[in-house]
C-alpha cells in the first residue's frame, strides 16, 4: 500500500505519460469547512475503453507488461471509500482519462497528503516534455502551477527543467505557493 496520496497522484500521473499524454492536470481540493480532500489527475492520453474501465480496480488488472499486478488504484479505491469517500474514474479512447478520488478530511483512516511540491518536482524533472498543470485549493486560497509559463521563463529551453537547480527551484516555488494559499502541510 502507497504510504501517502502523492504516491498515488505521481503513479497515476505517470500512467497519464505512459498513455501519450501531452497535458496533464493535477487538481488538488483541501476543503475543511465541508470536510472534504480530492484530488485529480486528468490527461489528454489515450483513453480507456469502458471495459477495461470496468476491470481497472482489480489487482490482475494492468498495461504493464513488467508485471502481472496493479495495485495502485485498487489500494487507492480502497481507501478512499474507507475514508467516506469515493473513487471514480472517466475515460474516452482518444481523448484523454480523469481519475478522481475522495477523501473525508479528518478521519482517522486517510493517509496524508504528502510531500506535493516534491512529487511535482519528480514529475517536472521525469517528464519535461509534458505540460504539466497543477492546481492547489484550500479553504484561504489557491496556488497554480502551469509549467508553459516556467518554460515561457527559461526562453524554452526544456532540458533545463531536468537539472538539479532549477528542480529544487521548482520544489521550493511549489511550496511557497502551496504556504501562501494556506495549505497546512498535513493534508
Amino acid at each position: 500500500m502507497l504510504e501517502d496520496l502523492s504516491a498515488h497522484v505521481l503513479d497515476i500521473a505517470e500512467n497519464s505519460v505512459r498513455a501519450g499524454g501531452t497535458e496533464v492536470r493535477i487538481t488538488v481540493e483541501e476543503n475543511i469547512a465541508a470536510n472534504t480532500l480530492l484530488f485529480s489527475v486528468e490527461d489528454n492520453g489515450c483513453g480507456m475503453t469502458e471495459e477495461f474501465i470496468a476491470k481497472v480496480t482489480d489487482p490482475f488488472t494492468t498495461t504493464r507488461t513488467t508485471r502481472r499486478v496493479g495495485m495502485g488504484l485498487p489500494f487507492l479505491k480502497q481507501s478512499a471509500e474507507l475514508c467516506g469517500g469515493m473513487f471514480e474514474i472517466k475515460s474516452k479512447v482518444g481523448v484523454g482519462t480523469k481519475t478522481t478520488a475522495t477523501f473525508a478530511y479528518d478521519s482517522v483512516d486517510r493517509p496524508p497528503l504528502g510531500d506535493m511540491p516534491a512529487t511535482v518536482m519528480t514529475l517536472v524533472m521525469g517528464s519535461p516534455n509534458i505540460h504539466w498543470i497543477y492546481e492547489h485549493k484550500t479553504d484561504t486560497g489557491s496556488f497554480t502551477l502551469d509549467l508553459d509559463e516556467i518554460v515561457q521563463a527559461l526562453d524554452g529551453d526544456r532540458e533545463l527543467l531536468q537539472t538539479a537547480d532549477v528542480g529544487l527551484w521548482l520544489k521550493e516555488h511549489v511550496k511557497e505557493g502551496l504556504d501562501e494559499a494556506g495549505w497546512s502541510g498535513k493534508g
